[in-house]
């Protein structure tokens, strides 16, 4: 801080100082001092944010019952108040010529912050006004650049100018991409979708940007600046409203452009301008630095001079403030038009350029409606406040006036006050925090004109009750606004993980929670389940990569620990992993660790770690694959028991060669398979070396040969997924748990029913069990001299249908008998005959089964024919690899 004691002498000898200088000199603070050193003061800032920051920083002086704050939307005035706080047009400083009220605001201390603003098209009128007309009864500040010391000095020849040197070097750093942007940057962009583009891409490179444009709120500006000045985020994206004395802790400043339009066209900026802007960088006694975005021959490119300026503080001197009739006459509607247009006589100052309330009032005035109510004084002054009202919304002067004739509608009219129920309704179509970022700024805007309204207390009849409803909703649409800026912005989790980069692992915490997600510093990153990390499905693609890399970095300790914990769990946390089109594989407590491969034989699969397990250790994975191998040896031993019992056997030298073979064959198929594919073998076996097949359990049907244990559910799921993976193709749907008798449907379903042990009839597949059932209740039949049919309750029982059953009986050996006697069977066992291709010879007539207790015209018994589909391959494994090699 300069010295302020010394400074404050001198203003003792004059009651009028200008303190000129560059950014980062004091002024503000200067001037903060001296008012409070004051029984009473006003101060009048280029914008409501500052204007709003000051004010907090008095009121922590001075107490909130001492300070008011003045700006169009938010009036805050306790009663007694002695300090005011306000931006340059709300300043109270007197009434118009002539009225019962002329005259100055009596106040102790005065003071215009940013008075070269009056050289600004659009609001210089306003504050060469108070350049002119403000003044403390004991003392008066003007602040501002040196580039008006000139001006100053002409039209307030009284005025003592003080310079005050930067407190701090400001020095030009070169062009640079967004990405080598050094922290603490305020990028500095004059267009909302210029700024939206930039704060994205930082998103992308940097983690996010806090975002401040004039036309945020003070709580939605202050919520961003907080989380720049706190570290969430460190970068800062602004329009040039970071100029106007915001006080940011930034290093750099990144111009992405050096032109702006004004409001009338697009221009370069000037460089006193650019100057305003870069001295934002480097506050107190700290350096900053500045320079453009891209390259050094981009859009923001400075020219050597525009360099040499901005470093050395030297700026062409303002030769002319713009000017307007700061007090009008308001007798009559055409004097004060009049007044308003009229030219300057001093050479210092300039016609300002036609403004919005005087566009709005000149449109107003041919309004033969508007002519008849405006007469006299009060009514003349009541419409011109009128069209004071601020174009928040940038509509134009056109569509403005359009809104403003309606308020002056109300005011002219009746008692004068706009109707409650109306406002209250305005105010109600605003109230909503859906929306993009567009439009709850928009609904900010609009919020901003009722608010305003609201803060005229000679326009409602309830003025308190509308300001309060009003500053509720801005809040809530700021709240919104902020929450919606953060969202699209800021992305807390790679702000973290890049600031992490290079470091520690240990110096960010990680944490698993109980659904498996995993946080980093309480960012959600992603998603653990048991060995296999899975990035957040919300990130984007380019972001992935650094997630993966962080949770590598992060994880090894808590997958060892897994490991630990997989490597003494019991059995029961494992399980077979089977689902239908998937690879089979073993999972722990409902997640993969591992997949099936095929294997030396069917029973001894390779056991594949699931990738992220190979991240690990050799010496951790050796024992979990031996984990595994181990509860796989358990699970065999448990479901299939015969099977294993059939490999034993096959290599037993004390079985005869021959049953080796049947052994060999039959645990090869996975202990199911049709009689067809054993007759050979079969052939060459005696009584007793089959009486050896039984007393394993072995089933030697007359249509298949099987395993009664290995068609339980348990044994048929792990022997059609050793098969899926002896084929490296996926798992076969399979047919649930207790079902006998199921549709044949589509060949993937016919394949994986063959596999589980049912055999098709037709339209129909029926578990082999109940089908050699079926076979020897005909016996039984036959042996009692009784018919057998399609109707017979234990084929009813089972809801065999009847093209079903005749396959059935045809494939079991049986032909139907020519002319069967009265309640006499009605089949005859001939014996199976070998498999035949199914076709119609040329020439013969399909035959049918024979109607009950009717005789044939044909030369004998003959099978019916089937009119479902063809009965599937006799081997449970026949054709499936063919068949998974078109469907996996």
């Amino acid at each position: 801080m300069p010295d302020i004691a010394g400074t404050m002498a001198q203003f003792a000898r004059s009651p009028l100082t200008a303190v000129l200088g560059p950014t980062n000199t004091g002024k503000t603070h200067l001037a903060v001092e001296r008012m409070c050193g004051h029984s009473s003061g006003m101060m009048g800032f280029p914008l409501r944010l500052l204007a709003r920051e000051v004010y907090d920083r008095v009121a922590g002086m001075k107490g909130p019952a001492q300070v008011a704050l003045i700006t169009g939307e938010e009036k805050i005035v306790p009663p007694g108040a002695r300090y005011f706080l306000c931006t340059a047009e709300s300043m109270p400083i007197g009434r118009q010529a002539g009225t019962a009220n002329e005259g100055l605001a009596d106040y102790a201390f005065v003071a215009l912050d940013e008075a070269q603003l009056g050289a600004d098209p659009e609001r210089g009128h306003v504050f060469t006004d108070r350049l002119l007309r403000a003044r403390g009864r004991e003392e008066t500040m003007i602040l501002g650049s040196a580039s008006i010391g000139r001006v100053v000095k002409a039209l307030v020849p009284d005025a003592e100018i003080i310079g005050r040197p930067r407190f701090s070097t400001l020095s030009y750093a070169g062009a640079k991409k967004l990405s080598r942007l050094p922290k603490r940057s305020a990028i500095v962009a004059f267009s909302a979708e210029e700024v939206y583009a930039v704060a994205e891409m930082l998103r992308r490179f940097r983690g996010g940007a806090a975002v401040v444009m004039g036309a945020l709120s003070p709580r939605t500006r202050n919520a961003q600046v907080q989380m720049f000045l706190n570290g969430e985020v460190d970068y800062l994206v602004a329009t040039d409203a970071i100029g106007m004395g915001l006080n940011l802790d930034v290093a750099h400043v990144a111009f992405a452009s050096l032109r702006k339009y004004d409001g009338r066209r697009t221009r370069r900026l000037t460089v006193a301008e650019m100057a305003q802007i870069a001295g934002r960088a480097g506050r107190h006694h700290q350096d900053g630095t500045f320079g453009s975005l891209g390259h050094e021959d981009g859009d923001a490119a400075f020219t050597p001079e525009e360099i040499e300026a901005i470093e050395a503080h030297r700026f062409p001197p303002v030769e002319q403030l713009f000017w307007r009739n700061g007090t009008p006459r308001t007798d009559r509607l055409d004097h004060l038009i009049s007044d308003l247009e009229q030219k300057p006589e001093r050479p210092e100052l300039r016609a300002a350029p036609e403004a919005v309330d005087l566009a709005v009032l000149r449109r107003l005035a041919d309004d033969p409606l508007v002519i008849d109510r405006a007469r006299g004084r009060k009514q003349v002054e009541r419409l011109w406040a009128a069209c004071g009202l601020p174009d928040f919304q940038k509509l134009g002067a056109e569509h403005h006036a359009r809104a403003v004739s309606r308020i002056w509608r109300f005011l002219s009219e009746g008692t004068g006050h706009i109707p409650r129920d109306w406002f209250a309704q305005q105010i109600a179509r605003l109230d909503s925090v859906q929306g993009d970022i567009d439009t709850l700024s928009g609904r900010i805007a609009a919020a901003r004109t009722w608010s305003y309204i609201a803060h005229r207390a000679d326009w409602l009849a309830h003025p308190a009750e509308m300001a309060e409803r009003t500053r509720a909703l801005e809040e809530k649409l700021s709240d919104a606004l902020h929450a919606a800026l953060t969202q699209r912005f800021v992305d807390r989790r790679t702000t973290v993980l890049l600031r992490d980069i290079g470091q520690s692992a240990a110096n960010l915490p990680v944490e698993i929670e109980q659904d498996g997600t995993v946080c980093v510093d309480g960012e959600t990153i992603g998603r653990l389940d048991g060995f296999r990390f899975s990035v957040d499905p919300a990130t984007r693609h380019q972001d992935r990569k650094m997630l993966l890399a962080a949770a590598e970095r992060r994880l090894g300790r808590i997958l060892r620990v897994k490991a630990d914990e997989l490597l003494g769990a019991p059995d029961t946390d494992f399980a077979l992993m089977d689902e239908a089109g998937q690879a089979p594989g073993i999972s722990w407590k409902g997640d993969p660790v591992a997949t099936l491969h095929g294997g030396p034989a069917l029973l001894t699969p390779e056991i594949r770690l699931d990738r992220a397990l190979l991240a690990m250790g050799q010496d951790v994975q050796k024992q979990v694959a031996a984990r595994l191998a181990a509860w796989m040896d358990a699970q065999k031993e448990k479901h299939l028991l015969p099977l294993t019992r059939m490999v034993a056997s096959s290599a037993d030298p004390e079985v005869p060669a021959v049953v080796r073979a049947v052994f060999a064959q039959l645990a090869d198929a996975g202990g199911v398979i049709a009689r067809t594919e054993l007759d050979s073998a079969l052939g060459h076996l005696d009584k007793d070396q089959r009486h050896l097949l039984r007393r394993a359990g072995i089933d030697i049907g007359v249509l298949d040969i099987y395993h009664p244990g290995l068609l339980k559910p348990g044994a048929a799921r792990w022997r059609a997924a050793l098969l899926a993976a002896r084929l490296g193709k996926p798992c076969l749907p399979l047919p649930g748990p207790g079902l006998t008798l199921i549709p044949a449907g589509e060949k993937p379903e016919q394949m994986g029913a063959r596999i589980a042990g049912f055999r098709g009839f037709g339209e129909q597949m029926l578990r082999i069990d109940m089908a050699e059932r079926m076979a020897r209740t005909a016996h039984e039949a036959i042996a009692r001299n009784e018919a057998f049919t399609a109707q017979s309750p234990q084929i009813v029982s089972l809801g065999l249908s009847e093209n079903a059953f005749l396959q059935l009986m045809r494939l079991a050996g049986f032909r139907a008998v020519e002319a069967p006697a009265e309640g006499g069977p009605n089949w005859a066992f001939r014996g199976r005959q070998k498999a035949r291709t199914h076709q119609q010879h040329p020439g013969r007539e399909k035959r049918g089964a024979p109607a009950q207790g009717k005789p044939r015209n044909d030369r004998g018994p003959r099978p019916a024919a089937s009119s479902g589909p063809a009965p599937t391959g006799n081997h449970a494994f026949a054709g499936l690899a063919e068949l998974l090699g078109r469907n996996g």
